[in-house]
């Protein structure tokens, strides 16, 4: 890769970064102030599913407009706007305010990892694609793990403090975008000047998802819901089982996120030289299922951590390989088809933790297996529905 390749991955990985630490910052420190504005738990389910709700609606909107008017000015847009969410939720007074900090730090944090991968899209060598989408996907896990840490540290006197810093480092990000990154979009012939923001585009976009792409998406889908399921249930899960404390709850959420970084930091790059894309998926779906179905077994917490690193040694190899292959459907339109993608992502997060937590109440052990049924869904898909459009198209 060169020079220049390598400056713009640091600026698009650093951007990730400070996005997922906001993530991670606010994820403990809400709670505390559910508690001081004196609302309660329908309160708090509603904001936080607002976060994820307008990704949903937001990531494809950012996604067509970074195709229109190019991949920096929409970085920029979310990264500042991220900046003064953050900025809202220190200052905030009351529910209301956190509420539409929250929402808006979805709208606005929808912007920057669709435009990021359509960046990378546009960019990156065939062979350097997946290595590419693993950095970002690697920097993504390290905010998750940072960001309660940096949290934590930081709160000690101030639940505002960290929320402070977090904006800080959102204006920082901002500056490295808008005065470094050079823009991946080439330049727009008159033509495409005066047209329409979305005129043509979702004519050409339908096509693209009838394609393989659409089963691609599929798939994000369906990962995402099973990983969302996870992700909810496996402290709950480990406290209810295994009568696990906050250290050992905390170490869960730290095996996790350790394994995605590791996987998606090397090990994808090295992969993704050797495996094809698909074998790899597939591959990865299986060792999935296993993993899941594992977990659903364990009588220990050393047992419990032994699972939860084997299936996220797993999934972590999927991201980067489906969101490489995405990406090679994308042609003009990467940011679009990037957006769909996010919103693939946030309608499994949504769905996830609805289905596992009903599963969860009827039996816990079925929450798990029921991702292991979902995996198996998503292989089926890979091997059926992918080869017979690669084959026709």
């Amino acid at each position: 890769m060169p020079a220049s390749g390598r400056k713009s991955l640091f600026i698009l990985s650093f951007t990730l970064l400070v996005v997922m630490l906001g993530y991670g910052i606010a994820m403990p420190m809400l709670p505390f102030y559910i508690e001081k504005f004196g609302v309660g738990g329908k309160e708090f389910g509603w904001m936080m599913a607002s976060y994820s709700f307008m990704q949903l609606i937001c990531a494809p909107l950012w996604g067509m407009l970074s195709d229109r008017f190019g991949r920096k000015p929409i970085l920029a847009v979310g990264v500042l706007g991220y900046a003064v969410a953050f900025f809202m939720f220190g200052l905030a007074k009351s529910f209301t305010v956190l509420f539409i900090a929250r929402a808006l730090s979805g709208v606005l944090s929808s912007a920057t990892t669709p435009t990021a991968m359509a960046y990378v899209g546009d960019n990156a060598q065939p062979d350097d694609r997946s290595q590419s989408m693993g950095q970002l996907g690697a920097m993504i896990g390290l905010g998750v793990i940072l960001g309660p840490l940096l949290g934590g540290l930081l709160s000690t006197d101030s639940l505002s403090l960290p929320f402070f810093v977090g904006a800080g480092l959102a204006l920082l990000a901002f500056l490295l975008v808008l005065l470094l990154l050079p823009e991946s979009r080439p330049q727009q012939t008159e033509a495409e000047k005066v047209r329409k923001p979305f005129a043509g585009m979702l004519p050409q976009y339908r096509a693209v998802l009838r394609g393989p792409a659409g089963a691609l998406l599929v798939l994000i889908l369906l990962i995402s819901f099973g990983l969302a399921n996870l992700q909810n249930m496996v402290g709950l899960y480990a406290v209810d089982k295994l009568k696990a404390d906050t250290t050992q709850v905390s170490a869960v959420w730290m095996v996790m996120g350790i394994t995605m970084i590791a996987v998606q930091g090397g090990l994808v790059g090295w992969l993704s030289k050797r495996v094809r894309e698909m074998k790899l998926i597939r591959v990865s779906l299986l060792g999935g299922v296993l993993g899941f179905v594992l977990l659903a077994q364990v009588t220990s917490f050393v047992q419990l951590l032994a699972a939860l690193a084997f299936i996220m040694l797993a999934l972590s190899l999927l991201s980067p390989s489906l969101n490489a292959s995405i990406s090679r459907y994308g042609g003009e339109h990467q940011g679009a088809l990037m957006g769909v993608n996010n919103t693939m992502i946030s309608l499994g997060r949504v769905l996830g933790p609805l289905w596992g937590g009903y599963l969860y109440d009827v039996n816990m052990d079925y929450a798990f297996y029921s991702g292991a049924v979902i995996l198996v869904v998503g292989l089926v898909v890979s091997w059926v529905r992918i080869e017979v459009k690669l084959s026709f198209s």
